[in-house]
């Protein structure tokens, strides 16, 4: 029996009845708790060719997408032998800091892999990168090979890339045209001088598209760098560039590496502010940089598991940490009888706030801050009629300890869903706080968590990566 979630609305999903998932782990036969096979040399050999065989555009290939020599049922084979692997690791360390027995194996079921609905061309959102190509053209955008400090570097077109849009391949292409058309230089490294840098083109499923151009002003004034600004919208709404149907033309420009909006605002020079995005049934903004999920079927696929994962914590509040742009806590809000999400980036907790007015959803309070910041102070005065539930969505950085500690410490949290993108990354120092026995010196003085159930989903075909969702009790 595999664990694989059909694709209704998630209000149909919540109107089932509350045995459907806990009848799953009752049953021996859905655990994948098998021991690893030892086929790492063989993975790698089938991973890999001999590089210097390889075009560059295999190179290519071989670096942004690893996996796309395996047939995709290959791919989530090996996807699911590495969580196992991953979680191994998680229970030998939670052994060795934890006095709770971790002795049978993973001690809990981690279930069968969520396959993505879509393989090829899923992403909606990419950015392409400028610097010289294989003919020695600093005008050229795509991806990187090499490596800066060996001087090695070459800028290789992603057309090929199985999991890039032929929508993102169309606005890159002609983005390089605009440059080598552009009088003025790229901005390979600040110090050289240069201007046109990156861009990241966004879709949606409706195929609306925006496109963000980066561009550092170096000692340009405000009026040259307006007279370049107008030749970048008359190209993409009127020249060649026109074909691109481009909803959203943005330009940020900044003299750092990477920039906040509030930072260095982005500018919009052309047509709509925002693209929106449907998510079961429910829409959703997005804005030059706020998160959304990267492959929209499987994050509905994502979605759908957490929800069915809390289905034993329907009522009560729900603490949505690292939000985002709330698509989690409003998509839960059917479960609970309050949901108060925790999102660090200003702009992504507006549209959070609008996404919940969009959808007519009132029990949604989203709050803007560092969560180790906001998390502490909110916890002393939340009250836990009804039950506590957490959701934590981090980025690779994991979350910091004071946000760890202030779950931990709240007797009322018998639940917390950890979504990690990199589970053997920063995630295990925080698998291993939340487990651990009493920490006096760090303030760690809740009663422990306990891992119950893993779930991968694959948001990333071909990619060596996927979310794991994993539930931890007490």
């Amino acid at each position: 029996m595999r664990f694989l979630l059909t694709y209704p609305l998630l209000k149909q999903i919540i109107t089932l009845p509350k045995v459907c998932f806990s009848s799953v782990l009752r049953h021996s036969s859905v655990v994948v708790d098998r021991k690893p096979v030892k086929r790492k040399n063989k993975s790698k050999r089938k991973l890999h060719a001999n590089s210097d065989s390889l075009s560059w555009e295999e190179r290519l290939a071989d670096t942004v997408t690893p996996l796309w020599r395996l047939s995709y049922e290959e791919q989530l084979k090996w996807k699911q032998e590495q969580q196992h692997n991953i979680l191994l690791e998680m229970k030998k360390q939670l052994a060795e800091y934890s006095s709770q027995d971790f002795s049978n194996d993973l001690g809990f079921p981690l279930l069968p892999i969520v396959p993505s609905p879509v393989t090829d061309g899923y992403r909606n959102k990419s950015t392409f990168s400028v610097n010289k190509g294989m003919d020695g053209n600093s005008k050229t955008v795509g991806f990187f090979i090499g490596n800066g400090k060996m001087g090695n570097i070459v800028c290789v077109h992603g057309d090929h890339l199985l999991n890039m849009p032929p929508k993102h391949k169309m606005v890159a292409r002609h983005y390089e045209d605009f440059l080598r058309l552009s009088p003025l230089s790229p901005c390979l490294l600040f110090h050289d001088g240069g201007h046109w840098r990156e861009i990241t083109v966004r879709t949606n499923s409706a195929g609306h598209t925006m496109a963000i151009v980066y561009f550092h002003p170096q000692q340009l004034t405000p009026e040259e760098i307006s007279i370049h600004k107008a030749e970048l919208v008359e190209y993409f709404s009127e020249g060649p560039g026109a074909v691109c149907q481009l909803d959203s033309l943005y330009f940020q420009e900044s003299s750092m590496t990477r920039s906040s909006h509030e930072q260095s605002p982005y500018h919009l020079l052309h047509g709509q502010p925002h693209i929106y995005e449907e998510v079961l049934g429910f829409k959703f903004r997005i804005s030059a940089d706020s998160f959304f999920q990267v492959n929209r079927a499987a994050a509905e696929a994502l979605y759908q598991t957490v929800a069915e994962l809390n289905r034993a914590c329907v009522g009560g509040t729900l603490l949505d940490v690292c939000c985002g742009t709330g698509a989690i806590g409003i998509l839960l809000s059917l479960q609970m009888e309050r949901v108060i999400g925790i999102e660090l980036i200003e702009q992504a907790v507006e549209d959070a706030r609008y996404n919940a007015k969009l959808n007519r959803v009132d029990k949604c309070e989203f709050l803007t801050g560092k969560a180790e910041v906001v998390l502490p102070n909110l916890m002393a005065a939340l009250s836990s009629h009804g039950g506590l539930t957490a959701v934590v969505n981090p980025s690779r950085a994991g979350l910091h300890y004071r946000v760890v500690r202030a779950l931990r410490n709240h007797p009322a949290i018998k639940r917390l869903v950890y979504i990690s993108c990199k589970p053997d990354g920063e995630a295990m120092r925080n698998f291993k706080e939340l487990c651990c026995g009493t920490d006096y010196q760090r303030k760690i003085l809740g009663e422990a968590f306990r891992p119950t159930v893993a779930v991968p989903v694959d948001l990333f075909p071909h990619t060596p990566h996927c979310e794991l969702v994993l539930v931890f009790e007490r």
